[in-house]
């Protein structure tokens, strides 16, 4: 069981590297987004990978630019680990807001507009869309 944590910390490792030092918009060899591949419509997601490199490049403006969503995620992802870590190790019983039944349905909404809007090709729906 070890062995395949010590795999998959070495892997995420490799892809932490990998997505450091190489921008995805200067070669070919990422994934691309079969949906904007097949249609030409940029899915909620497009910018991600571009936008993992501004991340680990400390570029906060460069994320926005690439996708904000993935920048809201991150925001989320924090605000978890962190109330999660204050009721684990300060013993207190904060409320975490993304167990709210409604939450979900609150998050799909946000994406599922936020795909719409960024496939208008108007300013400023455009400036959504990744560079």
């Amino acid at each position: 069981m070890k062995i395949k944590h010590i795999g998959i910390l070495f892997l995420a490792a490799g892809i932490v590297f990998l997505y450091y030092y190489v921008n995805p918009s200067d070669v070919n060899f990422f994934p691309k987004c079969p949906l904007y591949v097949t249609t030409g419509i940029y899915c909620p997601g497009c910018g991600s990978q571009r936008a993992t490199h501004q991340l680990l490049q400390f570029n906060l403006l460069g994320v926005l630019q690439q996708n904000i969503l993935y920048f809201a995620g991150i925001i989320l992802i924090v605000y978890h680990v962190i109330v999660t870590s204050l009721n684990l190790y300060v013993k207190k019983n904060f409320y975490n807001y993304l167990y709210h039944p409604k939450t979900p349905i609150i998050i799909l909404i946000v994406v599922i507009i936020y795909w719409i809007l960024r496939n208008i090709p108007y300013y400023p729906f455009n400036m959504l869309a990744p560079n």
